[in-house]
């Protein structure tokens, strides 16, 4: 984060293509429009972007006291899922004389374009605005020399006909504003590039391309699927009374987890008061739901294993091939956490499974607690991650 010196230097710059000044504490479109445009570093600085809120417009302060409310209001901008991908900023006070300022510092992203709610917004000398054709594909092109995810890899040997498009145009109607897919006159190729779903450099789908749209998943990725099975008792031993392997398009996995989830919870009111009863699950479905669904956003895709999803009389166990990615180890987990497949996290936000990121493994054991059953546990490996729930007494 900057230094109280070069706040100051860039309050004065006002020419600087990497500041946007805000007396605005409330207008939160505002704010998300300028953290994508610094997102996508359109000019190519290579360095972050500011957003300075309770700076006037001749860059003095605006005499603003920066609440600790404002700071979260602004860092959850961050995990809001209407920035795609997820922008990586951080958020400080400063205190000045003439007033406080709250600074937002984004860094450019590697896997560009971002857009706020379905439009790329981009930043050039003074000017913001909506990234034209040309601007969009320059971002995407610039994204194909940067460091790729797993997902953003292109499936080399694929081509579009191993993609089903009608898949696209709906995964595109949950991702583009709908009067910028109106305005668009571009190849499909190019409009699934725009999404991280085709690799134009290789003429083939990228791998986060192939799992959100293709035919034959399991062709190109053998361990891409999740094997369900309810044992008859509480262990591995006892017999299967339901078995299901769960593969297909990431929405068609995404529905049928949902399903099952749905089918095996079971639940009995309990009188809370003379009047009053509540619904006790034995597993609550929304926390068995967040883990499951953060373990299919975070597998190691390249690995031929499957998330193995065990529901067993008295706990359930949920393990996803790949350890801790990134900056998450285990003393600051779940409160850290990064992301090994970004497409496939943005397209489980847009398709409604990801309410907001970051939270998911906290939301749980909220709602574990909520229900009387013991909290979730974890254990941490270097080729997996296990979760543990067990049944509330």
């Amino acid at each position: 984060m900057l230094t109280e010196d070069e706040l100051r230097r860039l309050m004065a710059d006002l020419e600087s293509d990497r500041v946007e000044r805000t007396t605005s504490t409330n207008k939160s479109d505002k704010h998300c429009r300028a953290i994508c445009a610094f997102a996508n570093d359109f000019p190519g600085h290579g360095k972050p972007g500011y957003l300075l809120v309770g700076v006037d417009d001749d860059g003095r302060p605006s005499g603003l006291k920066v609440t600790d409310q404002l700071l979260q209001n602004l860092g959850a901008h961050r995990d809001n899922g209407r920035i795609q991908p997820l922008p990586a900023m951080s958020v400080e006070r400063f205190v000045l004389e003439g007033g406080e300022v709250a600074v937002v510092e984004v860094r450019p992203s590697d896997i560009p374009p971002v857009r706020y709610d379905g439009r790329i917004h981009i930043r050039v000398g003074p000017r913001r605005g909506i990234a034209s054709e040309q601007e969009e594909r320059i971002l995407v092109e610039r994204r194909a020399s940067a460091f790729k995810t797993f997902d953003l890899r292109p499936c080399r040997g694929a081509t579009t006909a191993d993609l089903v498009m009608e898949s696209f145009f709906q995964y595109r109607s949950f991702s583009v504003a709908p009067d910028v897919v109106e305005e668009n006159h571009r190849t499909t190729e190019l409009q699934m590039a725009s999404l991280s779903l085709y690799d134009l450099g290789s003429q083939a789908p990228t791998y986060g391309g192939m799992l959100i749209l293709g035919k034959e998943i399991r062709r190109w990725l053998p361990g891409a699927y999740v094997q369900f099975v309810r044992f008859d008792g509480c262990s591995l031993a006892d017999d299967a009374r339901d078995e299901k392997l769960v593969d297909g398009d990431l929405l068609t996995v995404l529905r049928e987890l949902d399903g099952l989830i749905k089918l095996h919870t079971t639940g009995h009111p309990r009188p809370v008061s003379a009047a009053q009863e509540k619904m006790v699950w034995d597993y609550p479905p929304f926390a068995v739901r967040e883990l499951v669904m953060n373990a299919v956003m975070h597998r190691d895709y390249e690995a031929v294993a499957p998330v193995r999803f065990y529901w067993f009389d008295d706990h359930i166990e949920i393990q996803n091939p790949g350890g801790l990615y990134g900056a998450a180890t285990r003393q600051n987990f779940p409160r850290q956490n990064a992301y090994r497949n970004p497409i496939i996290a943005g397209a489980m936000k847009a398709f409604g499974f990801v309410n907001t990121y970051g939270h998911g493994v906290m939301r749980a054991q909220r709602i574990l607690a909520e229900n009387g059953n013991p909290p979730a546990e974890f254990e941490f490996q270097d080729t997996f991650v296990l979760a543990k729930l067990t049944r509330a007494s």
